[in-house]
């Protein structure tokens, strides 16, 4: 059985009441339950923190213990080298995902410190994005 975990970043603790024009009315706890039956033969995991260094290590327990990483690190993407070094230093793949297209957004959204270590970035495709990262990971 793979064993999947989804790390969400700041303010995605507050989807489903957070802009709901860009982010949806979906909980991600909501959305976990879909994940889970979608895929029933893999083991999902999710954590959320609001906290940098919380985010870090969560990237780094998972090395070894975990398949695959799925990531947002919310507005984190754009401002933490330290977070792109943790994927780094890792040898777990981690995917990238963001719930709204980052690109169309404002300019300061297209950078990614993270991108250039992650396996993969899968963005715009609302919570359907986590979907698609897991079945990434399931292929690789």
């Amino acid at each position: 059985m793979k064993k999947i975990l989804i790390i969400n970043g700041p303010n995605l603790n507050l989807l489903g009441k957070r802009e709901p024009s860009v982010y949806g009315n979906l909980s991600f706890e909501d959305y976990l339950e879909v994940l889970k039956k979608l895929f029933p033969g893999t083991a999902i995991s999710y954590f959320q923190s609001n906290i940098e260094g919380e985010l870090i290590d969560a990237i780094q327990k998972a090395d070894g213990q975990c398949d695959g990483v799925v990531l947002n690190a919310g507005g984190y993407t754009h401002t933490s080298v330290a977070i792109g070094d943790a994927v780094r230093a890792v040898s777990v793949p981690v995917i990238e995902v963001h719930i709204s297209n980052v690109f169309s957004r404002e300019a300061f959204r297209h950078v990614s410190y993270i991108a250039p270590a992650a396996s993969g970035l899968i963005a715009g495709f609302g919570l359907d994005s986590y979907r698609l990262a897991i079945e990434s990971l399931m292929i690789s």
